[in-house]
């Protein structure tokens, strides 16, 4: 009999792999979407609320710290490193999606 190895028994496989991948990915096209938008506000370009600048600046660390925590979380728990990265993608992806719908929504502020 062969002897049991622990630390091979809960390994990420290919689809999780693939899965953490696509989360990553997402996040970075609706990173790069709401920077758009929210340069082309700046510029006069789209448009935004009076606010967005300071929102842009006031989000940041409550998203961070969410972050950490679900991954600090997840690692506490023993959970495998994809999972651990999986639970740190979550909630910064969840603020970038919900921003890059909302300023979607309000559409180019062209010059008439």
């Amino acid at each position: 009999m062969v002897p049991r190895n622990p630390f091979l028994e809960n390994i990420a496989g290919p689809m999780d792999t693939y899965k953490l991948g696509l989360e990553m990915m997402h996040l970075a096209a609706e990173t790069q979407t709401v920077m758009t938008m929210r340069l082309l506000g700046m510029s006069g370009l789209w448009n935004v609320k009076p606010t967005e600048n300071t929102r842009m600046v006031a989000e940041k660390p409550a998203a961070f710290a969410q972050s950490a925590t679900a991954a600090m979380t997840s690692a506490m728990k023993g959970e495998r490193p994809d999972q651990v990265m999986a639970a740190a993608v979550a909630p910064l992806r969840k603020k970038t999606k919900s921003n890059a719908v909302r300023l979607a929504k309000r559409g180019p502020g062209l010059p008439r």
